[in-house]
């Protein structure tokens, strides 16, 4: 506590002897405002109690001085000069006199009275008063031993805070010497770490010391110890360091070090795997000049025995390798050089046994196919057995080996090559190129990949190493082979179709037609349909049998398509298709002319060869697995029928273009540069001309009436009004019979050429559904030439002709039962 407020406090205490002035509030506020305790209002009780039975005020001593208030004036002196004697005073009168209260003198004036009861009178009320001056006196001592308290208690308070400063300062110190103490050890423990840091980059430098001293130690086995090729690891993480770590001093004079360890270590292991391998070569070849060595035995020689030492020199070629990717500008020249020392011992080992198991082939005198698969056979074989042996020694080097077995195939392609190129018949180059693609879809199985060692300064030399080679393909190795067959083919193929679709010659019997179809009528026998259906493997399709009957253009191209479509690319295929089936549709529009030209009817029998071909040769051209160049690609319609009947059943008029939408044309005159869209022009040609032929001969007597009906019609309009016209009922040609038997001529003609016709349709066409479609299109432009000649004679004779011609539906359902 601070000393201002008790100081204050003093200061408005009273003094105790100095009365004080009454309070100016009532009692019962002095009671709510200083209420008392128990102890007080003992003691005020007491104090009450004892002023309740106040004694008589005592008289004034004599010889106690006067009160300070004025006094009566005492006329001792006076009454004392009086002559008279005075009365004399009792005893206890001069006693009474003692107290201070009595008059000092008698009271004789009225003044000396009123003196001496203000005296009496203040008496009491200082009597009265007393209690307050005692309570004021105990309150005052109380006030002071608070007062003292105060002292006290600031004193202890000053202490206090001056314990609680030095409590904070001890406090402030010990932090300070903690954090000091804190820092200290951080020091300490920055210190440690950047130690064992620096010892950290000191063990790559110190590892070139150890690097030096193995590869000082004199001797090939070097590269057997253990500690070899982990000393290897070692530089190469070091190396690796030291390319990221450039800034270090004397990084670079390390690194260059470091790197020249790894060049004299990876040559250690060159001139180790390149000794081994001459001492193995020169044993083996020296047992394989014994006599009688037999097969088993050359085997084992050619790889068992190198297959044995694989294990020893496979992790050291697997370490070469690793560090050859990793460095290629240092140690490819090695790894290369490792590869050319393998591929000439295994080459110096192999070529006489190869020479002469191709001289037992008999190149010059054997089958091309036999030749082709037996030595094919043999180098896959052979470069199988090789590659798996590579494969134990190396994990790299894919081109190197394909070259290295490229080199052996050229044996014997020396001798195949020319064959090939010499073939002149299709079917072997064909079986030539089955043989190459089946042994090419042959591959070995490919390996699978086992997981790389993420090793950091220790390897594991334990775990097998992951293959990188992954499969043999031999494809590679026959693609040269096919590829010479497949040009010969494909040559050879455009020479057949120059030859024989392009400028063939028609014989006699190749335009025997209808007879061919009739001829073939006859039942076969079912392995004649096995022979069949055995020639073709792309058109399996029920609108392409009976191949005999078909034009020699037609079926030469589909043998010859179906023998290129699986040896040759898609894109030559497509060329020399749309070249062969363009060239047989024109052999197929010239031969037809011929046809024509030796035939009974005519150009019935032309246009039906032609409609038979050219709807073979579009579902031919539909089959095939290529695309039109000019056109964008385009759904394929399904056989004959189908197409057909795509062609004609969305018209009544006779075949205008609208009709050829359903083949995927264009309308109008757009030009077709596809073969398709000729075959399609030429079918609709050809459907026409068959469709007006069949019409024409029916309705040909009608139709010249008509014309002529029609021409004398406008000849009278010519004549003047004033002359006299001609009736045309009075001209004999026009006369009523003359109808008559014009419609009965009509009906002999349907009932003779319309039949027959049709007949020939089925012989054609074959299929059902095939010839209604044409007979459906026969009979409408029947129906309409007939109805134009039913309206004329109508109208010349009165309705006299009703009963006679037929009506719309009854004509169509006579020519249905004429056609059926």
């Amino acid at each position: 506590m601070s000393k201002a407020p008790v100081s204050h406090r003093r200061a408005g205490i009273p003094a105790a002897s100095t009365p004080r002035p009454k309070p100016q509030f009532t009692i019962e506020e002095w009671e709510a405002k200083a209420p008392l305790s128990d102890l007080a209002l003992k003691s005020v009780a007491v104090v009450k109690s004892a002023s309740e039975k106040a004694p008589l005020p005592l008289k004034i001593s004599v010889n106690e001085d006067e009160s300070s208030r004025p006094s009566t004036p005492n006329l001792r002196g006076k009454v004392g000069s009086v002559s008279r004697p005075s009365t004399p005073v009792p005893a206890s009168t001069r006693q009474f006199a003692s107290h201070a209260l009595h008059p000092k003198q008698p009271v004789q004036t009225p003044q000396q009275f009123y003196d001496w009861f203000a005296q009496i009178d203040k008496s009491v009320a200082h009597s009265q008063e007393a209690h307050f001056r005692a309570h004021v006196a105990v309150v005052s001592e109380h006030l002071n031993t608070a007062d003292t308290l105060i002292e006290r208690i600031d004193e202890v308070d000053r202490e206090v805070s001056g314990l609680l400063e030095g409590w904070r300062s001890v406090e402030e110190g010990g932090k300070n010497l903690k954090d000091a103490c804190e820092r200290l050890l951080e020091e300490r423990d920055r210190l440690l770490e950047l130690t064992d840091e620096i010892g950290a980059r000191l063990e790559y430098f110190q590892e070139l010391e150890h690097a030096m001293r193995m590869l000082n130690h004199p001797g090939e086995s070097l590269v057997l110890q253990t500690d070899f090729l982990y000393m290897v690891e070692r530089v190469d993480i070091c190396i690796d360091y030291l390319k990221a770590h450039r800034y270090y001093r004397e990084a670079e004079i390390y690194l260059l070090r470091f790197q020249q360890c790894m060049t004299r270590a990876m040559t250690l292991i060159r001139m180790f795997f390149v000794g081994s391998l001459r001492a193995l070569t020169a044993d083996v070849s020296r047992r394989l000049s014994e006599k009688d060595v037999s097969s088993t035995a050359q085997m084992h020689l050619l790889y068992t025995r190198f297959r044995s030492v694989t294990s020893q020199l496979s992790p050291l070629l697997s370490e070469l390798e690793r560090r050859a990717e990793a460095h290629p500008e240092d140690l490819s020249a090695l790894l290369s050089e490792c590869h050319s020392a393998y591929f000439a011992a295994r080459k110096g080992l192999l070529v006489g046994r190869l020479m002469e198991e191709i001289r037992g082939l008999d190149p010059a005198h054997t089958e091309l196919v036999e030749l082709t698969n037996a030595g094919c056979t043999y180098l896959k074989h052979l470069c199988t057995d090789e590659f798996n042996l590579y494969r134990e020694f190396f994990n790299s080097g894919e081109d190197q080996l394909y070259t290295y077995l490229e080199n052996l195939c050229d044996y014997l392609y020396d001798d195949l090559r020319p064959r090939i190129l010499h073939e002149t018949r299709l079917t072997t180059l064909c079986e030539v190129c089955t043989v190459l693609q089946a042994l090419m879809v042959l591959d070995v199985a490919e390996l699978p990949e086992e997981p790389t060692d993420d090793g950091n300064l220790i390897v594991d030399f334990d775990q097998p190493k992951s293959k990188g080679l992954g499969q043999l393909h031999i494809s590679h190795l026959l693609q040269m082979v096919l590829q010479d067959a497949q040009t010969r083919l494909f040559f050879k193929a455009q020479s057949v179709i120059q030859a024989e679709i392009r400028y063939y010659t028609p014989k006699p019997e190749d335009l025997a037609y209808p007879d061919k179809l009739v001829a073939m009528r006859k039942p076969v026998s079912q392995y004649e349909i096995k022979e069949k259906d055995s020639v073709s493997q792309l058109f399996q399709l029920p609108s392409l049998d009976k191949k005999e009957t078909w034009f020699p253009t037609l079926e030469k191209t589909v043998w010859v398509l179906s023998q290129l479509h699986d040896f040759v690319k898609p894109a030559i295929f497509e060329d020399i298709a749309h070249e062969a089936v363009s060239f047989c549709r024109q052999s197929l529009v010239t031969s037809s002319n011929l046809v024509e030209q030796r035939s009974s009817t005519g150009v019935l029998d032309g246009q039906l060869f032609l409609v038979r071909h050219l709807l073979i040769l579009k579902e031919v051209a539909n089959n095939l697995d290529y695309t039109p160049k000019d056109t964008e690609p385009r759904s394929d319609i399904g056989g004959m029928t189908d197409t057909l009947a795509s062609v004609l059943n969305r018209t009544t008029a006779l075949l205008p273009d609208a009709l050829f939408a359903s083949l995927g044309m264009p309308r109008g005159h757009d030009t077709f540069s596809d073969s398709r869209h000729d075959i399609d022009q030429d079918l609709k040609r050809a459907c026409q001309k068959v469709i007006s032929f069949c019409a024409r001969l029916p309705c040909e007597p009608l139709r010249e009436w008509v014309d002529r009906v029609q021409a004398f019609n406008d000849a009278r309009i010519s004549f003047s009004p004033g002359s006299q016209a001609p009736l045309l009922t009075e001209q004999e040609w026009a006369k009523h019979a003359i109808a008559e038997n014009l419609h009965q001529v009509f009906i002999e003609a349907c009932e003779r050429d319309l039949r027959s016709f049709v007949t020939k349709l089925r012989l054609y066409l074959e299929d059902d559904r095939t010839v209604s479609v044409l007979v459906t299109h026969i009979e409408e432009a029947i129906i309409d030439a007939y109805l134009k000649f039913r309206n004329v004679v109508w109208n010349m004779y009165a309705g006299a002709m009703k009963t006679v011609v037929f009506s719309q539906d009854g004509l169509r359902d006579y020519l249905k039962s004429v056609c059926n």
